[in-house]
């Protein structure tokens, strides 16, 4: 029996100092969809997060999720990226994706031939910086490492800017003390609008985890955090919204004029609806268009600037989240929500971009503490003569 409290002593050691937040297992394997043969070496990962691992040579993986909603990628070099949503009730699951190598349309071909710009970096590069990355104080700080990636397609004839990647961004941020991988799907500016739209995979690595966080990092991924996407949608979940210094109204147009309207039940307004067992908030408001007002920081002065509005409210962050007509959306207790499609949103939200952006696994220790407990009791129930040698 020595061998079994030592081994539990070296595990409870490690992790015991851990304890707020649950978890759950989430393993699988990767396959060719083609061939149907193991994929080594495919990253595995919830986007959004410092989580995640590569394929042993069977193709299986293993993930450690805290309780609550992920979207897991499969990224592999040359192979389309899969991605598939996953909650705690995935825990007994076992999960295969099956990737293919990734196909060049013939339309992409023509694109290529016709309308790459050859120097695009250098034309473009600050231009993409600036909608990709933000223009914010933290943003400011962020460098990305591999620009040669990146491929520049401008159509004079849809006024268009079209950026791709050959591989993963890798995006330093310093003031965050981030390394972020970012499989970017493809990058979009309208220039007849003026709308910018991209989406990929990101993978967040802390790169202070080992040496410890210096205080001005700590208080630079508060201030991201504060008044974010994320810290609002864990807001709704634990009814917490007032006391994290969040304020929801209702955008309604009357006679051709936007107006404000003041809620005074923020959650009955929402149709706030808890499902205890799957542990997940549903809400579907009685407007459309929900308008956000987030007191606890002021605006960042380059918005301020940008806007260039001398009415412009300079004491508190506004952004709208903008809804389907009658849809509701859900959200874990992580603060994941989906059909993440389904909302579209405006403001602040939409000046703070990948820059701004924390894991969604900030602020949130596992509590392991169950698992060793399990152990424990499988350890004590071994019959002597099933117990290892010594």
């Amino acid at each position: 029996m020595k061998s079994i409290f030592l081994t539990l002593f070296l595990l409870t050691g490690s992790i015991i100092s851990k304890a707020q937040q649950g978890f759950y297992i989430l393993t699988g394997q990767v396959l060719h969809g083609e061939t149907g043969t193991p994929m080594q070496g495919a990253s595995v990962f919830a986007e959004n997060t410092t989580i995640g691992t590569a394929t042993d040579a069977e193709g299986n993986f293993k993930l450690w999720l805290p309780n609550g909603g992920h979207t897991i990628s499969v990224t592999y070099s040359g192979f389309s990226t899969v991605s598939q949503r996953s909650a705690s009730s995935d825990a007994d699951k076992h999960i295969v994706f099956a990737i293919r190598p990734r196909e060049v349309e013939i339309s992409d071909v023509v694109v290529v031939s016709s309308n790459e710009v050859r120097n695009g970096w250098e034309k473009y590069g600050s231009f993409f910086y600036d909608q990709f990355i933000g223009t914010s104080q933290i943003a400011r700080s962020c460098v990305i490492i591999n620009p040669e990636v990146l491929k520049f397609y401008f159509s004079k004839k849809r006024n268009r800017l079209k950026i791709v990647a050959a591989d993963p961004l890798q995006i330093q941020n310093k003031a965050l003390g981030y390394n972020i991988r970012y499989s970017l799907d493809s990058f979009t500016h309208e220039y007849a609008t003026g709308i910018s739209f991209y989406s990929g995979n990101p993978l967040f690595e802390d790169v202070t985890k080992e040496t410890g966080t210096p205080v001005n990092i700590i208080a630079f991924r508060e201030a991201a955090y504060k008044g974010s996407v994320l810290h609002f949608m864990r807001g709704i979940f634990h009814q917490t919204l007032q006391k994290d210094s969040f304020e929801i109204q209702f955008v309604v147009r009357i006679n051709d004029e936007e107006k404000a309207l003041p809620l005074k039940d923020f959650y009955k307004a929402l149709n706030y609806k808890k499902d205890i067992t799957h542990q997940t908030v549903t809400i579907r408001p009685n407007q459309t268009e929900v308008g956000v007002i987030y007191l606890g920081e002021q605006p960042d002065d380059g918005y301020v600037q940008m806007r260039n509005d001398s009415t412009t409210q300079t004491t508190f962050q506004f952004s709208i989240l903008s809804f389907q007509p009658q849809q509701s959306i859900t959200i874990e207790q992580n603060g994941y929500f989906f059909d993440q499609s389904d909302l579209v949103f405006k403001e602040y939200w939409t000046w703070e971009k990948v820059g701004d952006m924390v894991p969604y696994d900030y602020g949130i220790v596992i509590d392991y503490q169950p698992a060793i407990q399990k152990m424990i009791e499988a350890m004590m129930n071994v019959k002597p003569d099933e117990a290892p040698k010594e």
